[in-house]
């Protein structure tokens, strides 16, 4: 039988990250899947539960979470009611995030102990899972999903003066027209640190196996990031997803049973991926 358990984990600066385990009861000790959304994404947007419980059904644990600053609250797990923290965002903090949500999969305490997991990111989420896979040796393989090749990409370089000036940039949410902000504390990370945020430059420093999938017809993330993620790394493997979209499908709410059929032949080919020798 499929479960889920719910936790809440001590996220970024004190807050508290929501995340759930799915899981096949008759294999409570299969390997960990650990989820990263993207950039205005949360653990339970559209298809991410049909996801999970299609990884639980073929021999994995799937841990998702919402990331600390991603603008939910545990309260409010699928709406962004706490634009305050959604400004506050780092990138270093979402990296720190990621750690602690690895460190609870291998520590014991709450689930039974993962040996190393498998870490699948998307969009903004590839990027930071990208960096996380080249320094903690307990990513043992890695997929990415139309993920960025530069962060600076989610933005137009020639607005960075007047954001630095303002202090503030407001991104749109065509979806729930929110004008959602961002500090240029943001900008100050990538400053400060930009050997570590360097994308490309950790891609090509990743040892473990890697699947990178992207479509084709990504209107959020162009298909020439993948391309500049397989430069980088030669070793990663690059499926191209013909007409595939950002989202592979997916939209939020998503009402149907099954998966759509991008994001189903990605499930598919991920399970395969991580089964391999």
């Amino acid at each position: 039988m499929i479960k889920k358990e719910t936790f809440t984990l001590p996220g970024a600066r004190g807050r508290g990250m929501l995340a759930d385990l799915t899981y096949d009861d008759q294999n409570r000790t299969a390997p960990v899947v650990i989820f990263a959304h993207g950039f205005k994404g949360f653990k339970d947007w559209g298809t991410h539960n049909l996801l999970a419980s299609y990884f639980a059904e073929n021999g994995f644990r799937f841990l998702k979470f919402n990331f600390s600053h991603n603008g939910t609250t545990p309260e409010s797990p699928v709406d962004f009611v706490d634009l305050i923290a959604f400004g506050d965002n780092t990138f270093t903090t979402e990296l720190d995030d990621l750690a602690t949500v690895i460190d609870f999969a291998c520590n014991g305490t709450s689930m039974p102990r993962a040996n190393g997991v498998y870490l699948i990111g998307h969009s903004m989420g590839g990027g930071i899972s990208i960096i996380k896979a080249a320094e903690d040796v307990r990513v043992k393989k890695l997929i990415t999903l139309g993920s960025v090749a530069n962060f600076r990409n989610l933005w137009p370089r020639q607005a960075e003066e007047q954001w630095r000036l303002q202090g503030v940039m407001y991104f749109y949410n065509s979806r729930t027209q929110q004008q959602m902000p961002i500090k240029s504390t943001l900008l100050d990370d990538l400053e400060r640190n930009p050997t570590r945020l360097d994308i490309i430059a950790r891609a090509a420093t990743v040892k473990c196996p890697w699947l990178i999938m992207h479509g084709d017809a990504d209107a959020t993330v162009n298909i020439s990031h993948a391309h500049d993620l397989k430069a980088a790394q030669p070793n990663a493997e690059l499926v191209i997803v013909p007409n595939g979209d950002h989202t592979f499908g997916g939209t939020h709410p998503y009402v149907k049973d099954e998966l759509p059929l991008d994001l189903a032949m990605f499930a598919e080919a991920g399970v395969s991926f991580f089964k391999e020798n």
